[in-house]
């Protein structure tokens, strides 16, 4: 039975064999592939040939430069590496710019010449994305969020959309607030203010016993105003910043006035940096850094200093935040937090279609659970896109962990009026700052000399 069954498995084998050469040459018994000399010689399959990309360039702008931004450098700097990979050809230039010099000097020349960078920082608002893009210059993003599933990912794009079209994308969000020395508050017996008499009462203890009460460095306009900004938010309500361009809100009324009286006051009592207007933003985390001062404000975007031997020093893990407390007879709801998604990336509208691909690599890939996690996990930098739940619950940082307290107990937000305002106003509302401190103008007089220029909006 054995014999037989290997005969006929022999049989299949020799049969599916002599089948298949038949099948191979037509049943002919040349070997197959040999010209009988009737038939034409077939013509070879030409090689494919695999077209290399050719190699293009991207430039692209950023302000991630100097040791407080390295975390975010260092995000960005694997965002571009993925997106080379994936992008044939692709080659970024990168260009570091400091953040004031981009946004008031370089960026506004480069629209007016029409070449900005391919991709480059921006920032929200009346002043910066919508003008530009009202202008022609800012490559239209919703189609590319929907093509790439990102059109219900972000948080708030409100600073960067004008009729339908979205023409910046955040890289996240931010508030602003006072850090502290934990340290230095325990010495003097000063308790985390939870009102705005203990906030002042604590600036009274640090200046009274040698030390500055609020670290400041006023070279850049813009870093005093974080605090005026803060200040009309609680003396003349949230809807303030957005009332300015609609005239539901005056500069020069009354309750934003107050708000100018009380940064006057302080400068009277000498709560700021001695010479503030000669020192720069870096200077005024030195300052508090140092341990000189007990109080800064700031963004939240600072946060992940502190958490930094390298950058924080002595006080690693030893800062403290608190959001400005509710001021006495304030306009509206005191638990309003000023915050902003305001700062991220613009890309021009003057695109090859190379550069077009590079730019919805590189959206992808910064946009992305993973890098937006980095940035709250690694910077601290608040997400701008929706994280789940599980990716949140991994923050541990303790200064994170109350800015999201904060912002979750808020009753809202309110923004920078700078993203509101025409650049001639707030280009104004800088200069007035600026001469408040230098003692050349009062809280009146600023308030009248802004809203004279609003006016002429």
């Amino acid at each position: 039975m054995k014999k037989m069954l290997m005969t006929v498995i022999m049989f299949v084998l020799v049969s599916t064999t002599v089948l298949a050469g038949c099948g191979n040459n037509g049943g002919n018994n040349k070997p197959a592939g040999t010209n009988n000399g009737n038939e034409a010689t077939p013509t070879p399959t030409p090689t494919t040939e695999v077209k290399k990309a050719e190699p293009f360039t991207v430039s692209l702008r950023h302000i991630q430069i100097g040791e407080a931004q390295k975390f975010r450098k260092a995000i960005l700097d694997d965002v571009v590496a993925k997106t080379e990979a994936e992008v044939e050809g692709l080659t970024f230039e990168l260009d570091g710019v400091e953040d004031s010099v981009n946004r008031f000097t370089k960026l506004p020349a480069e629209m007016a010449a029409g070449n900005p960078p391919k991709i480059f920082d921006l920032f929200g608002g009346a002043g910066d994305a919508l003008k530009y893009g009202a202008a022609g210059r800012l490559l239209d993003l919703a189609p590319i969020l929907t093509e790439l599933g990102l059109s219900d990912s972000f948080l708030n794009l409100d600073q960067f959309t004008q009729d339908g079209k979205v023409y910046g994308l955040p890289i996240g969000g931010n508030t602003e607030g006072f850090y502290y020395n934990e340290d230095l508050f325990a010495q003097l017996g000063i308790a985390e203010p939870t009102t705005f008499e203990e906030l002042e009462k604590a600036a009274q203890t640090l200046t009274d016993n040698g030390y500055t009460a609020f670290a400041m460095g006023s070279k850049g306009a813009w870093v005093p105003a974080m605090l005026v900004n803060t200040l009309i938010g609680r003396y003349a309500g949230p809807e303030s910043i957005s009332g300015f361009p609609a005239g539901t809100a005056k500069f020069n009324s009354p309750e934003v006035v107050a708000a100018f009286a009380k940064y006057e006051e302080w400068l009277k009592k000498g709560y700021f940096t001695k010479g503030e207007l000669g020192f720069e933003y870096a200077d005024m985390l030195n300052e508090f850094v140092g341990g000189k001062a007990g109080m800064m404000f700031d963004g939240s975007w600072r946060s992940s200093v502190f958490s930094d031997e390298a950058q924080a020093g002595a006080l690693t893990n030893k800062v403290g935040f608190f959001s400005m407390p509710a001021v006495p007879g304030g306009v509206g709801d005191q638990t309003f937090v000023n915050g902003n998604y305001s700062n991220g990336y613009g890309f021009s509208s003057d695109l090859t279609e190379q550069e077009l691909v590079a730019v919805k690599a590189f959206i992808k890939n910064l946009y992305s659970e993973e890098m937006q996690l980095r940035g709250l996990l690694e910077d601290g930098l608040l997400p701008s896109i929706k994280l789940s739940a599980d990716s949140t619950s991994k923050v541990e940082d303790k200064i994170v962990k109350k800015v999201i307290s904060i912002m979750g107990a808020s009753g809202g937000a309110f923004s920078h009026f700078d993203s509101t305002v025409t650049s001639a106003v707030y280009k104004e509302a800088e200069d007035q700052v600026l001469k408040l401190i230098a003692g050349k103008e009062t809280a009146q007089s600023v308030g009248d000399k802004i809203q004279a220029v609003q006016d002429t909006q």
